[in-house]
């Protein structure tokens, strides 16, 4: 998909800790994509920290951190749509039918949302 994009501007590519890995965010680069990928900080075997293939230049701008906080929000909602709305373990078949299951996911997702949109300041 990053090869298929029409313009060769600069972009940005957010994703979570699994793809902290030093030959993809390598391929990103080439492509002209900054790798927003979240840091795996897990511990080694030894007890080390993980290193990281994310270096301080590009953690170090404020666009990464708002890119952490989108990536958060999105989380949370397929987190939400996993664990109450029953969909970690889909019961359709058909890409159809998942698809309309999880659109109506999505829509009870909002609705539970609205009070808190509502009541927040403009």
């Amino acid at each position: 998909m990053l090869d298929r994009r029409p313009s060769r501007r600069r972009v940005t590519l957010g994703a979570d800790k699994a793809y902290d890995v030093r030959a993809f965010i390598r391929d990103l680069r080439e492509r002209k994509v900054t790798p927003h990928i979240a840091v795996d900080g897990h511990l080694s075997k030894t007890g080390k920290p993980r290193v990281t293939a994310i270096d301080g230049r590009t953690r170090r701008h404020a666009g990464y951190a708002v890119s952490q906080r989108r990536r958060k929000r999105i989380e949370e909602l397929f987190g939400w749509i996993k664990s109450l709305a029953g969909m970690a373990k889909v019961k359709l078949r058909g890409c159809a039918r998942v698809g309309a299951a999880f659109t109506l996911n999505l829509a009870a997702y909002n609705l539970v949302r609205l009070p808190k949109l509502l009541a927040a300041p403009a």
